[in-house]
């Protein structure tokens, strides 16, 4: 069996795929094979693949008609002959050792059914804001860090998922519920019982580039986001409990008590003084002091401010709620 099958689905990416594929030709692991995806763009990114596929024969083309990355990644996962499915982008660069440093982390760690690699975020205009978030999802490399920041955002960057067949078949896939469907499966997987990590070399350049699937396509809008989100508590940390409290009258947290359907928050909890007492989007306004005991409530933490986690669970802890037991961080 071929060591990792590389899944690349490509739309309209003439101007880059020719990176990305030499990205993977260069890799110091050899046994690999590419699947690249062709989701029915007309501007001859085919044409440059197939150039490569001619020289090497471990690359395969795939498609040809637009379906949509979600059916073309399963198309493709299928078709993969791999034991690992690592995916790739079209816009981006692999470094010569992803593959090697990838499919090693996950041999040594049969427990991780998902594993991705730090990334260094590259493009002409990387903002305070992309570079905030490279630091952040560069830090989570263990599983207890990632399972900590689960519902924040998706702590692995897509394309650096090395999958393990396994865990991939048994979750069923990448499917299409609506929202963004690597984050889907990370929580699928989570759910099912795998554990996620990553290694900790930087092993891919991430390029931010202008009409990225992931800035423009609602599936990956805030409030799709929130979707997923509020799914995967109801299935989880908010399942069988009839009481549970969101910490967070802000703006952040403004927009999920726009969002709650049922079952809602009994209450939300904000410090400022202006605040308490008062209903905000018809949820009562408590102070912390008035939240009950642990055990007698979950709360889910939706804040944003710089440096306000890191306040509310010094304020929290002392008093004996677990994070992950007793609260959880979203965004």
């Amino acid at each position: 069996m071929i060591r990792v099958s590389v899944i690349l689905p490509f739309y309209k990416a003439a101007a880059t795929i020719e990176r990305a594929v030499r990205s993977i030709r260069a890799q110091s692991l050899q046994d690999w094979e590419l699947l690249a995806w062709d989701d029915g763009g007309d501007d001859g990114a085919r044409a440059i693949v197939a150039a490569h596929a001619r020289e090497d024969a471990r690359i395969r083309i795939m498609g040809g008609e637009h379906l949509g990355i979600v059916e073309g990644l399963r198309r493709a996962c299928a078709a993969a002959e791999g034991s690992y499915l690592l995916r790739m982008d079209a816009d981006d660069v692999a470094l010569p050792e992803r593959l090697e440093r990838q499919v090693a982390f996950m041999d040594q760690h049969p427990e991780v059914g998902l594993s991705g690699a730090r990334v260094r975020i590259a493009g002409p205009h990387i903002g305070s804001g992309r570079l905030r978030y490279e630091s952040w999802i560069n830090g989570l490399f263990q599983h207890p860090d990632i399972e900590r920041e689960l519902f924040v955002e998706c702590p692995v960057p897509h394309p650096t998922f090395c999958l393990r067949r396994e865990a991939y078949e048994q979750v069923g896939g990448y499917l299409d519920p609506g929202w963004p469907e690597d984050y889907d499966l990370v929580m699928r997987l989570w759910q099912a019982g795998w554990r996620l990590g990553k290694t900790e070399e930087t092993l891919l350049e991430w390029h931010d580039v202008p009409g990225r699937l992931s800035m423009s396509d609602p599936r990956y809008a805030e409030p799709a986001f929130r979707t997923l989100k509020r799914h995967f508590l109801f299935q989880t940390y908010l399942k069988d409990r009839p009481i549970f409290h969101q910490w967070g009258a802000g703006e952040v947290g403004k927009r999920w008590l726009r969002d709650w359907t049922q079952p809602r928050p009994f209450a939300v909890i904000d410090i400022h003084p202006r605040k308490i007492g008062r209903t905000i989007h018809g949820y009562r306004v408590l102070a912390p002091e008035q939240l009950p005991p642990p055990g007698a409530t979950f709360i889910v933490v939706a804040v944003g401010s710089p440096g306000a986690r890191d306040d509310i669970r010094a304020w929290l802890e002392p008093r004996g709620y677990r994070e992950l037991q007793d609260f959880l961080f979203l965004a």
